[in-house]
């Protein structure tokens, strides 16, 4: 199986140690104003390569941008970070939530979107020859609201077509049980989708609820606040089985547009330098390390 990067196709036992739910930039202005003229191309570059040129150093190979689409998603500005930094980078397409959709959200069928969405996978976005490697929507907290269940159900025929995974951001564990609804209703295998922010949900039988269903828990809000908080999470997990859906990451970054340079960046570092010896000392296994940062970025991210 391969792994769809910003600069093409590679096996998945390439991936490597890989940082599954980080970003490189955000523009949070709203779709109807968000534009490639609202930052400098090569401040964006010069101001995050050192921050993944820090985490290469620290034994990271594989990178997952979630920033959509109308929220700065920049495919060139990541393919140049890419190979000036040598680490795998994946982008997406899908599209968010209100205010951050555009006026085609509302007017396109859910088969439409379905397909300009596989167009980025199996093409190329907005004219260049970078595909996505996944899809990246959102649900709104509690019962999922009309137009997010339509893109949900535009995600889920996307991966149905091309195999690709969805990553959904996700803090409720409702919005969590009804977005496995659609999928069920697609007749997607619930494997195909990654149940982003789950840290935030603080009902853990949501957890187990999202896990025996079969999609991915993704524990990404990882830091120094909240690190024993995570190793409890990841204790639940593992004491129930299920370690071989589990994804951590840090919800890191970003150059936030419209800051001057980016304003505060919080770096991709803590995960490898600090947690992963916070794991060990608190008697997790390097095995478990390894699954959680290797082996299972590489099965969730592939793609046909």
């Amino acid at each position: 199986m391969k792994i769809r990067t910003v600069l093409g196709d590679i096996s998945s036992g390439e991936l490597g140690l890989t940082l599954v739910h980080e970003h490189i930039m955000c523009d949070f202005i709203g779709a109807d104003r968000v534009s490639r003229d609202r930052y400098d191309f090569q401040e964006v570059f010069n101001v995050m390569l050192p921050y993944l040129n820090e985490i290469k150093q620290l034994g990271v190979s594989g990178f997952v941008d979630c920033t959509p689409a109308f929220i700065g998603r920049d495919p060139q500005l990541l393919a140049s970070l890419s190979k000036a930094s040598s680490i795998h980078i994946l982008t997406n397409t899908g599209l968010y939530k209100e205010p951050f959709l555009p006026k085609y959200a509302f007017e396109y069928s859910a088969e439409e979107l379905a397909s300009m969405w596989v167009n980025e996978i199996e093409e190329g976005i907005e004219g260049t020859p970078i595909k996505a490697g996944f899809v990246k929507i959102a649900v709104n907290p509690g019962h999922i609201i009309p137009i997010q269940q339509k893109i949900v159900k535009a995600a889920a025929r996307c991966s149905l077509s091309t195999g690709a995974v969805i990553v959904c951001h996700t803090a409720s564990g409702i919005a969590a049980m009804e977005l496995l609804d659609i999928v069920d209703e697609e007749s997607l295998d619930p494997a195909k989708v990654i149940v982003a922010h789950c840290d935030s949900e603080e009902n853990w039988n949501y957890h187990l609820k999202i896990l025996q269903r079969g999609a991915w828990v993704e524990y990404d809000g990882i830091s120094e606040t909240t690190a024993m908080k995570v190793l409890n999470l990841i204790r639940l997990v593992v004491d129930n089985g299920f370690s071989d859906r589990l994804l951590l990451s840090q919800d890191a970054g970003w150059y936030n547009v419209g800051e001057k340079r980016g304003g505060t960046i919080r770096p991709y570092s803590y995960l490898v330098k600090n947690f992963v010896p916070l794991m060990l000392r608190e008697g997790l296994s390097q095995s478990l390390v390894d699954k959680v940062l290797v082996k299972n970025p590489a099965r969730a991210f592939q793609i046909n």
